[in-house]
């Protein structure tokens, strides 16, 4: 498979698109990025390395790290995690307090902002010291030192993070929130501020396509537990958009409102792809494109 070739055709094609997205400006510091910035990169899984465009440059990956705090908090919780936060699709909005009170406190999965406050909790709770330890999670995963997190995003996100603290609260009363909230908000802020690449951003996914093996060689999870999450960044990955993500695609990932994909084909490639334009379900519309493009052009999706 010619992946330099097929990655050119598609950057070309995606940025001829007309841009009707958005940048985000739910967060301050994240309304200051170039809306016209636009990056991917493949790796396969014997270590091959693609990149195209803005793939070299740094951004917040936001809510793409949810896949990560949960496969953390899975490493050493294993199936205790599931007795707090579901693994079923939201259907509604990521940030939705309505669902949470139909449901008595349980969130429907980890990666609506719900059930990414109760996995940050878990991590609280079992961290020595939280935001230090999940940093160096991530220079394991990632083969990378240099990730660190954007204190003015993370700021920023506290300033604003208004809905958040509201849902943190509702967790609180009941009782799937253990330890103080704003400890708990304090982790969860620095979490979306983690700054990568798009090429860092594939190489911390390597392990979900490598049956639970890191880019490096170590054994992040088990088999059994990459295919559990991989599941759920299948049908939640992408909030209230999963089921047209994989109509479209057909890959496992995950998104977030900095404009960050990063999906994966088990046993192939892991991809990551930034544009910080949004659709409306919040999801980047050039890097939703390019993933479609990149299944059709080389006819590998898990489907």
């Amino acid at each position: 498979m010619n992946y330099e070739q097929i990655l050119k055709e598609i950057y070309q094609e995606t940025k001829s698109l007309p841009t009707i997205g958005n940048v985000s400006t739910s967060i301050q510091e994240l309304a200051k990025i170039d809306g016209n910035k636009f990056g991917i990169h493949l790796t396969t899984i014997n270590h091959q390395d693609f990149g195209i465009g803005d793939s070299n440059e740094k951004f917040s990956i936001q809510s793409v790290s949810k896949a990560l705090t949960v496969a953390l908090a899975f490493s050493f919780l294993d199936e205790k995690v599931w007795e707090r936060v579901g693994v079923e699709p939201s259907g509604s909005a990521f940030n939705s307090l309505v669902q949470l009170e139909y449901e008595k406190g349980i969130p429907r999965n980890p990666f609506i902002n719900a059930g990414a406050l109760v996995i940050a909790d878990m991590l609280v709770s079992n961290l020595e010291n939280p935001k230090e330890d999940f940093l160096k999670f991530i220079h394991k995963i990632s083969g990378c030192q240099t990730i660190n997190y954007n204190l003015k995003v993370a700021k920023s996100e506290k300033e604003t993070g208004f809905r958040n603290a509201a849902l943190a609260n509702f967790l609180k009363s009941f009782g799937n929130i253990t330890n103080d909230v704003e400890v708990v908000l304090d982790f969860y802020f620095h979490q979306c501020s983690l700054e990568m690449t798009c090429k860092e951003l594939a190489h911390s996914f390597f392990f979900f396509a490598n049956e639970g093996v890191s880019i490096s060689g170590e054994q992040i999870l088990t088999k059994s537990q990459v295919k559990r999450l991989n599941a759920l960044m299948q049908t939640c990955g992408f909030y209230d958009e999963s089921g047209e993500f994989t109509y479209k695609v057909g890959l496992p990932g995950k998104s977030g409102i900095g404009g960050g994909i990063a999906a994966l084909y088990p046993k192939n490639f892991v991809v990551a792809t930034w544009s910080p334009r949004l659709n409306e379900k919040g999801n980047s519309e050039l890097g939703m494109n390019a993933l479609e493009l990149l299944t059709t052009k080389t006819g590998m999706s898990v489907f």
